[in-house]
């Protein structure tokens, strides 16, 4: 997990960007002291015999568990000719064990379990799953099998699939625009044999050579106990987990004693520049240093050097070179921070038509301008309220990538203390700008890496990349980590008999969801407003939403609501751009602007004590906003640049392909980002812009839904003041016209020639008959079943059987109109012919002579009714849950029953929801890859085959 110091939770881009505005002048944001003193994530910890440290906090808002385990090994573990293996052996442990043969995400899924992943790093391997309470012994069970009886069976064959799919999974990223970006930072900031010189993904070569006496090796030496801290956080206490854990893990030996890792931070003997060529929109110039690791303190105020330089909305680089000069359309710092070791990292993205040797030369004179001064104090508070309003946002989850439990278990794998967070959080509450300059002047005044990133044809791919690299050691080669002292409350817990691992665990009572109750009032003005209660932190969410979207946009003008958008976020009648961003920070608020096809919406993410002063900012983006002709130049060349990029992403490309071709002249026939078209962007005028939002954005098409920490009557209050006082447009309320029709479409193949791709994207779908509003959860079960989750038939045979892609899946679209039916799989160039034969063959034969099975309506509608405590976990889900509700008009108890109706559904009633409305007629494919490899392929798929060149 990369460690960052940003506005992480703030997706800045020119489809949804973010904005803040005006009533903080008047308001006092709740100090800092007070934000950290409320993050808290109380736990008891105890230590089996053989060394497994176990983390137990109880939170009982929903009756699921959030189970983490961390073992203390990742890449940096590998030596020479092993990259890799820690990736690989992640992937071979979600294959069954020797007392849990088959897919891992079996029982799973057939308990309702969610956030369920594994992922690998430099310093460690992870795996979690939040499931229901009653499914814990199962968990527990499960997790302590593939801790202590794997090995059994590990088989070539599983293996070898495996390999396919790691291989598939590099050529996915490598495929990307700057997919060549981390080998270059990796190889040339840490020396040859340097634990962090080369990729958690590793080299195919590596991958190639690996052995099943390997892998059983990598193992034996890496998955004991002994090297492991599993955190249960939720509907448990630690009386239940001693006695649970004891009977699943105690009887597990210990693994052998492992060596520390050396990991210096290493310094470049001198400045290091070089430029690669890569298929992108823009020159990206980066700037480079390796910087210390959560083992030196020096790591922190080096995390807040990068949030105010290039992390913030506001930061210095926004500022000054792309709001003020303009030579960049996007930029960023940050320190990606890891246990002994960093990178950090500073980028700009060259605006099209400037000179890059200038940018460069800007940007670095940004930098060590920041260098010599230092952040301001107000610089450094907007910085920290921040991170510290994104930590309390982000422990309201248990478990996943980002909750509790990871929390815990971070802080005491890489740092002894599972309370760490706190410390980091005292520690930038009472951070100086002084700290924060003399950490960049010690470490970024060092040489730097300078790699520059042209537009052009790609020279070198990733097949030989992500290994050792060269063959001279330099004494730096990586032995094993070896975890910090773990530190413990309570007495040891004694190890007990084995466990009976005959069968797996039986699940016990399942509760219910209890979906918040919906709340109603309306604004003075008619607004109509819905509310839940949800107090576990003090946070509150508030979306505004206008029956728009992406829909709304002119046939003849698209894009222009994503340039609206954009420069709304630009300013308000009273604050500048920049002003914006500043007054959002101090409050610790979030503002985000985006849109589907059919909404638009506007929300808000604040603190509670910050309520107030924040729906102000949010009612002045929406109400007020500037639309300066200044900053709307700068918004339409990011718009220009980022459709541009659009052209060269495979996915996104596809989907420019695909989409349009379905829907024709219909409303929904815009590419899925809303960028639009360049030739409309280029002409779009702030008239156009400020009518789109007179028409479009009004009392009478808007809805309010809040969630989180406050009462119904006191936000109704507020958002009267607020928005309230809203007068209505006179005027007639605009209609979007669903009326055209859908074009019939002949089956056939667009191929996009995309020269030198690893892999080719393949995107496929049909619009079909039926409506997001419909009842469609028979056919959401008949795609689930399909190919919608990962046992899907297609994943499960392009991946787990064949070993062709990384992942592939489709599922049914949810619009208010007409819906589509999609299939997605990016697959190895050379096999791209035969996924599509696979793919239709799929569709066809589920369509057909092999409908669902009684075991898959079994696995698919337990997963679907058993999960719905865990889904609805988080105030965001309740958010999106009730805005569903409303708007698709559903019964405020839609979810609550939805379980219910999962029970009583046959096998004939999946299959008649998908024989309804689906088959593989006129279905259009786009394949985006190398043409030249992949036409001959598709003389089998024997459909009519349109060429089309990439655009350039």
């Amino acid at each position: 997990m990369q460690r960052k110091i940003t506005a992480s939770l703030i997706a800045l881009s020119a489809a949804t960007a973010l904005s803040a505005p005006t009533f903080a002048q008047e308001a006092k944001p709740a100090p800092l002291s007070d934000l950290v003193s409320k993050v808290q994530i109380p736990y008891e910890s105890f230590k089996l015999d053989n060394g497994l440290t176990v983390l137990v906090h109880t939170d009982r808002k929903a009756p699921v568990v959030a189970v983490s385990i961390w073992y203390g090994v990742g890449s940096k573990n590998e030596p020479k000719g092993k990259t890799g293996f820690a990736h690989l052996f992640e992937h071979l442990m979600f294959n069954g064990t020797e007392n849990v043969p088959g897919d891992f995400f079996t029982p799973l899924q057939q308990v309702g379990a969610t956030d369920v992943n594994g992922t690998t790093w430099f310093d460690r391997t992870n795996y979690f799953e939040t499931v229901p309470t009653a499914a814990l012994d199962m968990v527990l069970m499960m997790e302590s099998d593939r801790m202590g009886h794997l090995l059994g069976a590990v088989t070539q064959k599983v293996l070898d699939n495996q390999r396919a799919v790691v291989q598939n999974e590099k050529r996915q990223g490598d495929n990307n625009p700057y997919g060549m970006v981390e080998y270059e930072q990796l190889e040339n900031l840490y020396p040859t044999g340097h634990p962090y010189h080369h990729s958690t993904i590793g080299s195919m070569a590596d991958l190639d050579s690996a052995s099943l006496d390997d892998v059983k090796g990598w193992f034996n030496d890496h998955y004991g106990p002994n090297n492991s801290v599993l955190v249960l956080a939720g509907d448990i206490d630690a009386a239940t987990a001693k006695a649970k854990v004891a009977k699943w893990f105690g009887d597990i030996k210990p693994g052998p004693a492992v060596k520390p890792v050396s990991a210096p931070v290493p310094t470049l003997p001198a400045p290091l520049a070089k430029t690669i060529k890569d298929q992108v929109a823009t020159t990206r110039i980066y700037r480079m240093w390796a910087i210390p690791g959560l083992d030196n303190s020096d790591y922190l105020p080096l995390e807040l050097a990068g949030s105010v330089l290039g992390g913030l909305a506001s930061s210095r680089l926004d500022d000054a070179l792309v709001r003020q000069q303009k030579v960049a359309v996007s930029v960023s710092a940050d320190a990606e921070v890891f246990a002994q070791a960093a990178q950090f990292v500073v980028k700009a993205d060259v605006t099209p038509g400037q000179d890059p040797a200038k940018v460069a030369a800007a940007l670095d004179a940004e930098i060590a301008k920041f260098i010599k001064e230092g952040p301001s104090a107000d610089e450094l508070q907007r910085a920290a309220t921040t991170e510290t309003a994104n930590q309390i946002r982000g422990l309201e989850r248990t478990g996943g990538f980002n909750g509790k439990a990871p929390t815990l278990a971070e802080g005491l794998l890489y740092n002894g203390d599972a309370a760490h967070y706190r410390t980091e959080l005292e520690r930038i509450a009472a951070m100086k700008p002084a700290d924060v300059q003399g950490a960049m002047a010690k470490w970024l005044t060092r040489p730097a890496f300078a790699l520059t990133v042209e537009p052009g044809e790609r020279t070198e791919g990733g097949e030989g990349r992500g290994g050792y690299y060269t063959d001279n050691a330099t004494g730096m080669r990586p032995a094993f980590y070896a975890d910090p002292a773990m530190p413990m409350k309570g007495a040891p817990s004694s190890t007990v008999g084995a466990a009976d691992r005959s069968k797996l665990p039986a699940v016990g009572e399942l509760a219910p969801l209890d979906f918040p109750a919906i709340q109603r009032a309306t604004l003075k003005n008619g607004i109509p407003v819905y509310f839940a209660k949800r107090s576990e932190v003090p946070t509150v969410s508030v979306r505004v939403s206008f029956d728009a979207g992406y829909a709304a946009d002119p046939k003849s003008a698209l894009g222009t609501q994503s340039l609206l958008l954009s420069l709304m976020n630009e300013g308000t009648e009273k604050l500048d751009s920049s002003a914006l961003a500043r007054e959002r920070e101090r409050l610790g608020a979030n503002i985000a602007l985006s849109a589907n096809s059919d909404m638009t919406s506007f929300q808000l993410d604040a603190l509670s004590p910050n309520l107030a002063p924040s729906l102000g900012l949010l009612a002045d983006v929406v109400r007020r906003p500037a639309l300066s002709p200044a900053e709307l130049e700068r918004v339409r060349t990011q718009q220009l640049t980022a459709i541009s990029a659009e052209m060269k992403d495979p996915q996104a490309l596809a989907t420019r392909v695909l989409v349009p071709t379905l829907y024709g002249s219909h409303p929904y026939a815009f590419p899925s980002s809303g960028l639009g078209d360049a030739e409309v962007v280029k002409k779009l005028t702030r008239d156009d812009l400020r009518a789109f939002h007179a028409r479009w954005f009004r009392p009478d098409t808007a809805k309010i839904f809040v969630v989180g920490d406050t009462t119904l009557d006191a936000v109704v209050k507020m958002l009267d003041d607020s928005f309230g006082n809203w007068p209505s447009n006179r005027m007639a309320r605009p209609v979007k016209d669903f009326s055209t029709a859908i074009p019939t479409q002949k089956a056939r193949v667009i191929l996009v020639d995309r020269p030198g791709s690893p892999q080719s994207y393949i995107m496929a779908g049909k619009v079909i008959d039926t409506k997001g509003t419909d009842d469609n959860v028979a056919l959401g079960t008949a795609n689930d079943i399909l190919g919608g989750n990962f046992l899907g038939r297609i994943n499960m045979n392009l991946r787990e059987a064949k070993g062709w892609t990384y992942g592939a899946y489709n599922g049914v679209t949810e619009p208010l109109d007409r819906a589509r039916f999609q299939v997605i799989a990016p697959v190895q160039t050379d096999r791209t012919g035969d996924s599509l034969v696979e793919i239709k063959r799929e569709i066809d034969e589920y369509g057909t002579t092999k409908g669902v099975t009684a075991e898959e309506l079994d696995w698919s509608t337990k997963g679907s009714a058993r999960e719905l405590p865990g889904m609805f976990e988080t105030s965001a889900t309740v958010l999106d849950g009730m805005a569903k509700i409303v708007n698709f008009k559903r019964a405020d108890d839609f979810y609550e029953t939805l379980g219910a109706r999962y029970g009583k559904m046959t096998v004939a009633d999946v299959d008649k929801a998908f024989r309804s409305k689906i088959n593989s007629d006129g279905m259009v494919w786009v394949v985006v890859g190398d043409a030249a490899k992949v036409k001959p392929q598709l003389a089998e798929f024997g459909l009519p085959v349109e060429d089309v060149a990439a655009p350039k």
